[in-house]
């Protein structure tokens, strides 16, 4: 019963829209790859803006201060702290909320990648981007939409997949009560079987 209420509604109600549970079961696939790419970003970033302030640099510093390779500077750690901890949030919560959150910060980081490419070398660089901090907004961007879309952004998603059900409700639905025919039809010959055998067994 439990399994039956966290599964998603992929039926009509009243002629309304379809909906989508926000959460799915904590222990689907689709859930745990949701949570999982947000938690690992998420540090990864947190991490990173860590380091940066303990570098205690300037807000806006446009110095040579790195960490693992990529330029920082105040405003860049802060906003990365931001950001990890947007994405922890997004793992504790899961479902259709982290998907979402995954899809959107990851094209919210391309375009950034995008942004400040055209800003190196510029007095409007407040962030310090070099190339390589490009390269890894794009990067981390490209990550989070696989993430976000996974299982939900396909032509050929399987038929036990939340999202079809959600935008496939009367074929959702004329498969469950077909399958349910199938079960009670399998429960129903070994009873069948066992009463034919005590008719057998009768004396004539």
């Amino acid at each position: 019963m439990a399994s039956t209420n966290a599964s998603q509604d992929t039926r009509h109600r009243g002629g309304g829209p379809v909906a989508l549970n926000e959460h799915l079961p904590l222990d689907h696939k689709l859930n745990k790859v949701y949570r999982y790419g947000a938690g690992l970003m998420g540090l990864i970033l947190l991490v990173f803006g860590t380091l940066g302030l303990t570098r205690n640099l300037s807000f806006f510093d446009t110095g040579d201060a790195t960490i693992a390779g990529l330029s920082t500077n105040g405003a860049l750690s802060v906003l990365s702290i931001c950001v990890g901890l947007l994405l922890f949030v997004g793992m504790v919560i899961g479902g259709n909320f982290a998907s979402t959150l995954n899809m959107v910060l990851g094209i919210l980081f391309v375009f950034s990648g995008f942004v400040n490419l055209g800003l190196l070398d510029t007095g409007a660089n407040f962030l310090n981007f070099r190339i390589q901090n490009v390269l890894f907004s794009f990067v981390v961007g490209i990550m989070l939409m696989w993430f976000g879309m996974y299982g939900r952004v396909s032509s050929t998603l399987p038929h036990d997949n939340p999202y079809w059900k959600a935008r496939h409700p009367e074929e959702a639905a004329r498969e469950e009560r077909m399958q349910a025919e199938r079960m009670q039809a399998e429960r129903m010959l070994p009873r069948e079987g066992s009463e034919s055998g005590r008719q057998e067994r009768r004396p004539g």
